[in-house]
């Protein structure tokens, strides 16, 4: 048995080490970046967190809107799955009226009331009441449609190459840029400042 340990703690060492290590894909900031929640027609925007999460999320948004069907849960949040898993940095939040989070990797939770658990952070819907979101949520309905969007002309910078030139700005969080004035953008696969 002694042996047999021996060789199992060996086995995962010799995987685990820096020879074998892989290296996550990084994905552009979402400092700044929005989101849009459209639910029967109307639509608020969703200033999003920096983090994993939203980052991987921006990038799955990339390809299209995504429709989900939520639920109220308590009297306090829509919630459901996102049909996929993002990254977790889950923190014990206390989720007040416009917060979204996400709950176990895959779910998506959307407050109009408050409820304190472990999320992960994605972002906050500003300027709304608690009572004027629970009327944009559909909140204390069930199977209510949700789609999840990027604003028009939203663009992410998700590789940096040399093959070719564009001669266009882009702001750090992808987004191009017809006439930049002062400050940080990438031309070219370089950063410049302005």
């Amino acid at each position: 048995m002694r042996h047999f340990l021996l060789t199992l703690v060996t086995m995962l060492f010799a995987c685990c080490s820096s020879d074998h290590e892989t290296q996550a894909e990084t994905l552009p900031s979402t400092s700044g970046m929005t989101m849009n929640i459209t639910i029967g027609g109307a639509t608020q925007t969703v200033t999003l967190a920096d983090n994993a999460a939203t980052q991987a999320l921006v990038a799955k948004l990339q390809d299209g809107p995504v429709t989900l069907s939520l639920d109220t849960n308590g009297d306090f949040e829509i919630w459901g799955s996102l049909g996929f898993s993002l990254p977790t940095s889950n923190e014990h939040i206390d989720g007040q009226p416009g917060d979204v989070v996400l709950y176990a990797g895959s779910n998506i939770c959307i407050f109009y009331g408050t409820n304190s658990y472990s999320y992960t952070r994605l972002g906050r819907i500003e300027g709304l009441t608690a009572s004027q979101l629970k009327a944009f949520l559909n909140g204390g309905q069930s199977n209510i449609s949700v789609t999840l969007s990027l604003p028009a002309g939203t663009t992410a910078v998700r590789h940096v190459g040399t093959s070719g030139k564009d001669d266009a700005y882009y702001t750090l969080s992808g987004r191009k840029v017809k006439q930049p004035s002062h400050g940080v953008y990438i031309r070219n696969g370089q950063k410049v400042v302005l």
